[in-house]
């Protein structure tokens, strides 16, 4: 199929190659009110009849068929490398045909076993309604047993963790000690800003300890009482090798984005971590995705726990709209984009490249056509990276220009498309960087250039 004029493509044109679910049901979860906060972990107050929820392996409002739309265009041709992946494949890969799912019905917060102040907190915040992985989970962490989640990205496991461990330090401050560890510096923020949010006024104080930030303000935070640390497995062991952080009262552990850590190539950091913790008792791990070598190493790290799977373990992308644009090379590429861009639809755009060098071109390139951009990679300090990803969360900015560092462990509001502007080299990374769109149950947009 021949790409026709450029001016005339949209994302959402009829003329798809997968068959269309109905109307009716294609639009159905924009007037689904979310029940989720801005940074996916706690659902909002609903109305008593939106109590009742599909499986989160389909999103509310779907019909049982899996609503990928997946199109070709442009012209073949190429003038940069090209991954040895067909990105076809990718889209495969992602397509679920769930049937049968059964709906299910989570508790609201108030049924739970929380102390008052902590319900007080989370009242004013606006949440009424648990996820499903909050709601089977809480009696289990609340009671001291090691769990382990498997949930797809944005199913709510921060506040499955975070208020049972809350609830715990109000009534035992010294026993209740713990330790987070999370693959990604903005990870690691967010879980921080969450947890502040949901303790403030209680007397139980954090730090967040992460790469790219001043060792000897690190150094202060340790000096004072924490009675939870949040981190990167590098930072927290770059703290124990300086002999600031010790964890022998640390009882409690949490794993965030275990798979991801593997990834990344955080085993041997996290093992050593694990290694000073004496005195652990509880082991919360969360995964998106499992196997069987991710299962080996988990047995090696936490002995009797429960198992809880909210998900199929496979990131969920029913309600995003794929799309590939063939392009013949860089100038028909950047034109193409240009184009796109300066359509009304495209509010809120993440851009992602291969490399640092790619990534600092494109941003240059927008930049001098006017187009309010900026960018993020592993040259950038972390006080840059915050501060370019705080102007994407407020709109000030119209797209975020980024190398695989923003596709995992970043949980943005409302990114309305994804655009793939080199194609990634696995499976795994186009997964987890078109996730970034379609969250809460809105529809999302991917597209691929190729």
């Amino acid at each position: 199929m021949r790409r026709k004029n450029k001016k005339s493509y949209h994302p959402r044109e009829k003329n798809r190659t997968r068959k269309d679910s109905n109307s009716k049901s294609s639009n159905r979860s924009e007037r689904s009110p979310s029940r989720r906060n801005s940074s996916g972990d706690i659902k909002k107050s609903d109305s008593r009849e939106n109590r009742k929820r599909k499986d989160t392996s389909q999103r509310p409002g779907r019909n049982k068929k899996s609503n990928n739309r997946v199109r070709v265009r442009g012209r073949s041709g190429s003038g940069f490398k090209k991954s040895d992946l067909d990105p076809s494949t990718f889209v495969n890969k992602t397509i679920k045909v769930k049937e049968g799912v059964k709906e299910i019905e989570t508790r609201t917060f108030e049924e739970l076993d929380i102390h008052p102040r902590l319900q007080e907190k989370i009242k004013r915040k606006g949440y009424e309604f648990t996820t499903e992985i909050q709601d089977k989970t809480f009696e289990f962490l609340s009671s001291g047993k090691s769990v382990i989640g498997i949930a797809n990205t944005g199913t709510g496991k921060t506040g499955a963790f975070l208020i049972p461990i809350i609830n715990r330090l109000i009534v035992n401050k010294n026993n209740n000690k713990s330790l987070v560890l999370v693959p990604t510096r903005e990870l690691a923020q967010q879980v921080e800003q969450e947890f502040k949010s949901l303790s403030k006024g209680l007397k139980i104080y954090s730090s967040c300890f992460i790469g790219g930030t001043s060792i000897n303000k690190d150094l202060d935070k340790l000096r004072r009482i924490n009675h939870i640390i949040i981190g990167t497995p590098g930072r927290i062991n770059d703290m124990i090798n300086r002999r600031a952080l010790k964890l022998n009262d640390f009882s409690n552990l949490v794993l965030d984005e275990f798979d991801t850590m593997l990834d990344m190539g955080f085993l041997h950091e996290v093992q050593k971590i694990i290694g000073q913790m004496h005195k652990r008792r509880q082991t919360i791990l969360f995964s998106a995705t499992e196997n069987t070598k991710q299962q080996g190493i988990i047995n090696g790290i936490v002995n009797g726990y429960e198992r809880v799977r909210v998900s199929d373990g496979q990131a969920n992308t029913d309600n995003i709209y794929q799309e590939f644009i063939k392009t013949k090379g860089d100038d028909e590429k950047i034109a193409i984009l240009v184009d796109l861009l300066s359509k009304k639809a495209f509010k809120k755009v993440l851009i992602f490249s291969e490399t640092k060098r790619q990534v600092s071109k494109l941003c240059r390139q927008l930049k001098k056509l006017q187009i309010k951009v900026d960018e993020i990679h592993g040259d950038k300090s972390q006080q840059y990276r915050s501060k370019a990803i705080q102007k994407f969360k407020s709109e000030n900015i119209q797209v975020l220009v980024a190398t695989d560092v923003a596709s995992r462990g970043i949980d943005i509001d409302n990114i309305t498309h994804v655009i793939n502007y080199r194609v990634p080299s696995s499976k795994e990374s186009y997964i987890h960087r078109i996730g970034r769109t379609g969250r809460a149950g809105k529809e999302g947009y991917a597209i691929t250039f190729v």
